[in-house]
């Protein structure tokens, strides 16, 4: 499931994408209303999370001229305000669901997944890589139809090279996704970890799927990309 998250508080969206990403969510983040607009209309978003106040333009804003414009994925909006008279009128915008501020992670999630399930999510999202299939909604890998057991760092690596199939990521990008934005792990945790993950699916050794970019990070060889 890919997400978007528009808030401009950055202690707190970067705790929320932390969170998101444990659960196996891939995370585009935005500081204000315009960035969320302007992502929102050029990629596709199984669900929007909007802060109401943000700058240029208001979570509110931008959900109604989305909706307005067509678009049917889920949204979700975080705000202080607890007045019924605000709640309705972010729900008469078009929002699927609102989070009061503060507010625990729990609950949160909760709301996400039940956001997720009202909008009938059902096409599982496969991307394809030779002989491999990353399926993001079941959160599983196959290789030759057969799935491969992986723990949950070693998915979402593989989770991370296959979004960004074809480009070179670095090893703080990596680290990040995997770990969190306040990750304290060695540049050996994450080669052990690539070890690992190339020895689940690899059938040969000397064409391993995961490719590294010495001093940069890693990427899925472009001969292996389809």
């Amino acid at each position: 499931m890919k997400i978007l998250l528009a808030e401009d508080d950055v202690r707190l969206r970067k705790n929320i994408s932390y969170i998101l990403k444990k659960e196996f969510y891939h995370v585009v983040e935005v500081d204000n209303g315009q960035h969320a607009l302007d992502n929102a209309i050029a990629e596709k978003y199984d669900l929007l999370i909007l802060d109401w106040m943000m700058p240029y333009l208001s979570g509110i804003e931008v959900c109604r001229q989305l909706r307005n414009d067509g678009f049917n994925g889920g949204i979700l909006m975080l705000t202080a305000k607890d007045d019924t008279a605000d709640v309705i009128q972010g729900l008469d915008t078009g929002a699927d669901d609102y989070v009061i501020k503060p507010f625990k992670m729990d609950e949160l999630l909760a709301r996400i997944r039940a956001t997720l399930r009202r909008k009938e999510k059902i096409i599982e999202k496969i991307i394809q890589v030779e002989q491999l299939q990353l399926c993001i909604d079941s959160r599983t890998v196959l290789r030759d139809h057969i799935e491969v057991e992986l723990t949950k760092n070693e998915f979402l690596l593989l989770e991370y090279l296959f979004i960004n199939k074809g480009q070179v990521l670095t090893r703080e990008q990596i680290c990040t996704h995997i770990w969190g934005y306040d990750f304290d792990v060695s540049n050996n945790s994450l080669d052990a970890l690539v070890r690992l993950v190339r020895k689940k699916i690899d059938t040969n050794p000397e064409k391993s799927y995961i490719q590294n970019i010495r001093g940069i990070g890693y990427k899925l060889r472009n001969h292996c990309v389809s």
